[in-house]
């Protein structure tokens, strides 16, 4: 999904989000004419994924394992389907057992696979850094997020994420410029639109 696809999903759901870094767009970024749901089910990261393939996965868009935690603070606003989580709150250890229990309210042990629920417990409207002070807490909703502190080497960043909001801020910034980057379409391949929601 490029840059303009997701802009469009978010005004379309009328996804608001207050607060939250700022950073220079680069404009004349050319957008797909089309969309395929395999080619990103290939591109995104699972939520099964453990914290090394995670960093692998990252890798090879060119991205190191601080920039993956850093993008990972994205999960401050959205929601999820209770078909991506199920398995880990009935089933793993490493979570908040009154975390869990809220969450089975809403995502039953069989059934209701599209209920939502928010990714960031505490401030799911607000772009901040209370996503990683849930994963300190245990509150990860999914396996993968979790997994960026679980006793692993990305701890000590989600640690300081979780208390300096700044750095967590200045950090991501730069990495969605890096992002705005990624495989650019050059050529005739893609086109610039004059309208985000739609192809010229």
């Amino acid at each position: 999904m490029r840059s303009a696809d997701i802009l469009a999903v978010a005004a379309r759901d009328s996804v608001v989000a207050f607060g939250g870094p700022s950073w220079t767009v680069q404009l004349g970024r050319r957008d797909s004419t089309t969309a395929s749901s395999s080619a990103v089910n290939t591109n995104i990261p699972s939520p099964l994924m453990d914290l090394n393939d995670l960093i692998s996965n990252f890798a090879k868009k060119g991205f190191s394992a601080k920039e993956m935690v850093t993008l990972s603070g994205a999960h401050t606003i959205g929601q999820a389907r209770c078909l991506l989580f199920r398995q880990r709150i009935y089933n793993e250890t490493n979570i908040n057992s009154e975390f869990a229990t809220s969450l089975k309210s809403n995502c039953p042990s069989s059934g209701g696979d599209d209920n939502l629920s928010p990714l960031d417990a505490t401030s799911s409207v607000l772009f901040d850094n209370g996503y990683f002070r849930d994963l300190v807490n245990n509150k990860g909703v999914f396996h993968s997020e979790q997994q960026l502190f679980n006793g692993g080497s990305t701890d000590s960043q989600v640690t300081t994420y979780s208390t300096n909001i700044g750095t967590f801020y200045a950090d991501f910034a730069n990495a969605m410029v890096k992002m705005g980057n990624l495989s650019p379409l050059t050529g005739t391949d893609g086109q610039i639109r004059t309208n985000c929601r739609k192809i010229n």
